[in-house]
């Protein structure tokens, strides 16, 4: 080992930030952080940002700014804008779009994408939700769809652009389908008086029996009851095979006439050039051991939702994509990488369940603590999902503005942050 060891780190979500802040701390590394990006965003609320209830300042922060430091002092660590292009780990060496880098270390943390199952239909026409450019694109579409619905003189024109389709009955899928109907609910009919009388629909389609299938029994009756109350048309058992011309069609060979579908059915890991196929597993995912090494590579790691481990008792078949599992994984990992440093013993990775979250619209939410051991409904559930989601944020600044635009949301059921960019 080296004086100083490189650690490269591609990706700063939650797996890459927690990697780098604790590793940046450390004596006897030089951590560099490469990302397309040059700000970290909070993925589990793009939704909101998405409907108009909070501001893309809400939920990010520069990379700079959370990396400064005073001016006579030495950078803990540093930042480079860039796309990994490809990777030869004979050479260790990655190859940017802006130039190259070398490593003693590398570690992806490059999150996933969207996965659109090779439908090159749905890909084209389906608006997707999966980071800040999804979710500003999709607010633009549905306020010039509902701008386009107050002057149109077709009445089933005006169906299909109040039409909403939601693939996918995960957390992001309830999520929006419930936050779509409480806006249908308020706004729409308030600030759209040429809207009133106009049928409206939402749907929520599921390719399983049940919407949050990692959730308990009495997490998704609850999610089901408080979605259907909220007028969202649940379609479970079913899957969306295409859309074209305006029309959504089912697995079942039923078909929806709408404008809309927000795509929130499925992730896939990105591949680089220089990884070899037998790395990896499951929706491209990297194949790690239990130290987060990637399979048939040396001093090459990947850690959140782009790797896959199968040496956890309790998650043989991998774990969740999750933040949990991306933060504990990225904190793991610099743990272990300061013991080789201190000729310390490695320790597995073990992920310690602290529960799964979800709310629906403004009065309900669902809560597994503790790996489902404990469930919790209904406001105390509503509460938790506040402090997680609040406490999550990076920054003080992002929490008081977090705090205050769902503040007045929750008070008045609504939010003015409707701005066509």
């Amino acid at each position: 080992m080296t004086d100083t060891t490189k650690v490269v780190i591609v990706g700063g979500g939650f797996a890459g930030l927690n990697l780098a802040k604790k590793l940046g701390r450390q004596k006897g590394y030089t951590v560099t952080m490469i990302d397309k990006n040059n700000y970290n965003y909070f993925t589990p609320l793009l939704y909101q940002v998405a409907t108009g209830f909070l501001d893309v300042s809400n939920i990010s922060y520069p990379f700079r700014t959370l990396f400064r430091t005073k001016v006579d002092k030495n950078p803990k660590i540093g930042f480079r804008l860039a796309e990994l292009l490809r990777v030869d780990p004979k050479v260790l060496t990655c190859y940017l779009s802006n130039g190259e880098i070398s490593y003693d270390y590398l570690i992806f943390a490059t999150g996933t994408m969207t996965n659109y199952f090779g439908n090159e239909n749905i890909r084209r026409n389906a608006i997707p939700m999966k980071n800040i450019e999804d979710a500003l694109k999709m607010r633009n579409i549905l306020l010039q769809h509902l701008e386009m619905a107050s002057r149109s003189l077709d009445a089933e024109e005006k169906k299909r652009l109040l039409t909403f389709v939601v693939a996918g009955g995960g957390p992001t899928g309830v999520e929006v389908a419930g936050m779509l109907a409480e806006l249908r609910k308020s706004m729409i009919r308030a600030e759209y008086p040429e809207l009133r009388g106009v049928q409206s629909e939402i749907y929520l389609v599921e390719g399983g029996a049940n919407l949050l299938a990692q959730m308990s029994k009495k997490s998704q009756r609850e999610s089901y009851n408080a979605l259907v109350k909220l007028g969202v048309r649940i379609r479970l058992n079913a899957f969306v095979t295409d859309y074209q011309n305006s029309e959504v069609t089912l697995s079942n060979h039923t078909g929806i006439q709408t404008k809309n579908l927000i795509w929130a059915a499925g992730v896939i890991a990105p591949v680089f050039e220089g990884i070899p196929k037998t790395s990896l597993g499951p929706g491209n995912r990297m194949v790690t051991d239990a130290y987060n090494q990637v399979k048939d590579l040396e001093d090459v790691y990947a850690i959140g939702d782009s790797c896959i481990q199968y040496t956890d008792p309790r998650f043989p078949k991998g774990h969740p994509q999750l933040a949990q599992v991306a933060i504990q994984q990225g904190r793991f990992l610099a743990r272990n990488l300061r013991a080789v440093s201190e000729g310390k013993p490695l320790t597995h990775f073990r992920y310690v369940d602290k529960g799964t979250l979800a709310i629906i619209g403004r009065k309900k939410a669902v809560a597994d603590l503790f790996g489902s051991g404990i469930h919790v409904g209904g406001f105390p559930a509503i509460i938790i999902w506040l402090f997680v989601h609040l406490s999550s944020l990076i920054k003080f600044r992002n929490k008081a503005k977090t705090l205050y635009n769902w503040t007045i949301a929750y008070l008045t059921g609504d939010q003015s942050l409707r701005i066509i960019y």
